[in-house]
């Protein structure tokens, strides 16, 4: 006996094709991964000694190579943590001031390399998260070489949602979660 086959009417095919092609649309997102706008703040000319302020030192923090911490060993008083948006990888004002004080850190401590750590929220497809942490790792790292830090001495990786700084399922902990961390190494 032969074995009979079973036959899909076009009809059931059109609509599965339907069916597929809304289940990924409604997987989409419209946030772009392409273009990381990063402003170039050293066009205008240096900004080391504006203001009379010290450009060794950065909120209590001494910048030269005697008051540098060890490798490994993360430098005290520095913030280290950019905080984004919602499904977005620009980066605020806020986290202007972070970037600011690291490139001088980094400028006064051409020895030391930092990985920028990119992180999401829980929201989102573990795909999708691992590509938006890497470009808001790659924004920062953007930010900080325009700002004159040798890609030499910047790694920028994704981790995506797999490593939460607050755990729950509320916009406080998202907020936390949506993060670069600038880790010295």
């Amino acid at each position: 006996m032969s074995p009979t086959r079973r036959r899909i009417s076009p009809w059931s095919q059109r609509i599965g094709g339907l069916l597929l092609c809304l289940t990924l649309a409604a997987c989409g997102s419209s946030v772009k991964l392409d273009d990381v706008p990063v402003e170039d703040r050293n066009a205008g000319g240096a900004q080391t000694g504006q203001n009379g302020v010290d450009p060794r030192t950065v909120q209590g923090v001494d910048m030269t190579q005697d008051g540098a911490a060890g490798i490994g060993q993360q430098p005290v008083g520095l913030a280290r943590v950019v905080y984004f948006d919602y499904d977005s990888f620009d980066v605020r004002a806020d986290g202007r001031t972070v970037i600011d004080s690291n490139v001088r850190y980094l400028k006064a401590n051409p020895s030391r390399r930092v990985s920028l750590e990119g992180h999401t929220d829980e929201r989102g497809g573990r795909e999708y998260n691992l590509a938006l942490g890497q470009k808001r790792a790659e924004a920062v790292r953007r930010a900080l070489a325009a700002q004159g830090v040798p890609d030499a001495q910047m790694e920028a990786v994704s981790f995506g949602e797999e490593k939460p700084a607050e755990m729950g399922s509320d916009e406080s902990a998202y907020a936390k979660n949506r993060r670069v961390e600038i880790l010295y190494r």
